[in-house]
């Protein structure tokens, strides 16, 4: 199975070779660990790559409910479904935003921003969907206050903790996408950073068991974020599409101003009066002020920082705007016909005379 079209063959073991067909060598790779599960011997093996680990049962009044904690298994997990999100990435590269960019015959840089939204797009709206999902099943939208109650929340449903190994394999997987992709070295720190941010707040919400106020900060910035690339897709289409963006701007402040609401809700205050206070590595609890006092500081920078690049962003489209709105006052300046120039003189009696008094010889009109 081809994942990518073959302009030109290189030598094998090359880096070309290499980056042309590592989606094919990663689907060898996931297809060998789904083989195991054929045999008995390796069956116990290759379920530790595919099925998140941890579980146990415990009785509730739905019956008997499995529940999963988290441990150093979970990185088998999350490496496999690394390799998937390299092959679901190849797919939407080669299938649909391909076929797109030989309609649009964009520019090599507004082809790179394009494949990159069309990617993200995706994913963010993936990810919005989902989280909402759990959110109004687990109850936690509408009741706020089970974001804190009953801290430290060690045991998660089958389908809340293969989200967040989902989210931990999709921005791993963002990192070699960036030698794959063959990104300008003007690009990568941004993108590092980028992906660093995601990264180190999901691992910080899984390992500190800060679970449920994750997720409800991951929907918010998803939501925000798929907003963003819906309205730059659009602009790479049709460059006129700027109400997108302002429609956008209004929804990212919102979504700052409620992400800080719900974070000092839920950390500074909710988090402070819970019964349960103090470090316990084994029992998960890892509420005291040094460590609510750091999880607020790292997503309150974050939050300003996210701020900055919007003022910046904003700022930066504010003179384009102008610039393009003086650029067409000057063209429509020169596209104006001249005033018809009036002849000099004196005008007396209606008869327009010269400067040295004469009347001026009057014009012989031709025959029919």
């Amino acid at each position: 199975m081809a994942f990518r079209r073959r302009n030109k063959s290189y030598p094998f073991f090359s880096q070309e070779f290499f980056i042309q067909n590592h989606a094919d060598i990663v689907f060898c790779l996931v297809v060998f660990i789904l083989v195991g599960l054929m045999f008995e011997t390796t069956a116990k093996t290759a379920f530790l790559f595919i099925l998140p680990q941890y579980n146990i049962s415990t009785l509730s009044t739905d019956g008997e409910v499995s529940l999963y904690h988290y441990g150093w298994r979970d990185c088998v997990t999350i490496l496999f479904y690394f390799l998937i999100t390299i092959i679901v990435h190849a797919v939407v590269q080669e299938y649909i935003l391909d076929k797109v960019n030989r309609r649009l015959h964009l520019s090599k840089s507004k082809n790179t921003k394009f494949n990159e939204s069309g990617q993200l797009c995706v994913f963010h709206l993936v990810s919005s969907v989902w989280s909402l999902y759990l959110l109004l099943s687990e109850g936690y939208f509408p009741n706020l206050s089970s974001l804190w109650e009953n801290y430290p929340h060690v045991h998660l449903r089958f389908q809340v903790k293969f989200f967040y190994l989902f989210q931990l394999a999709y921005w791993l997987h963002a990192l070699p996408e960036l030698y794959f992709q063959k990104v300008r070295k003007e690009e990568i720190p941004r993108q590092l950073k980028y992906i660093g941010l995601y990264l180190l707040h999901i691992a910080v919400a899984y390992l500190f068991n800060l679970t449920r106020v994750g997720l409800v900060l991951l929907f918010l910035q998803y939501v925000s974020e798929l907003g963003f690339h819906i309205s730059r897709l659009f602009y790479f289409t049709d460059e006129s599409h700027h109400k997108l963006f302002d429609m956008w701007a209004v929804g990212f402040v919102f979504t700052r101003m409620v992400s800080l609401t719900l974070l000092f809700l839920a950390v500074g205050f909710g988090l402070a009066r819970v019964e349960n206070q103090g470090l316990d590595w084994e029992a998960g609890n890892f509420n005291t002020v040094l460590i609510r006092m750091t999880v607020l500081l790292m997503v309150c920078l974050t939050q300003a920082w996210l701020l900055w690049k919007f003022i910046r962003f904003q700022l930066r489209r504010w003179r384009e705007f102008r610039q393009e709105q003086a650029a067409r006052r000057r063209a429509a300046a020169k596209q104006l016909p001249r005033a018809v120039k009036r002849d000099s003189g004196v005008h007396e009696n209606g008869v327009v005379k010269a400067e040295n008094g004469a009347s001026p010889r009057p014009r012989k009109i031709k025959a029919p």
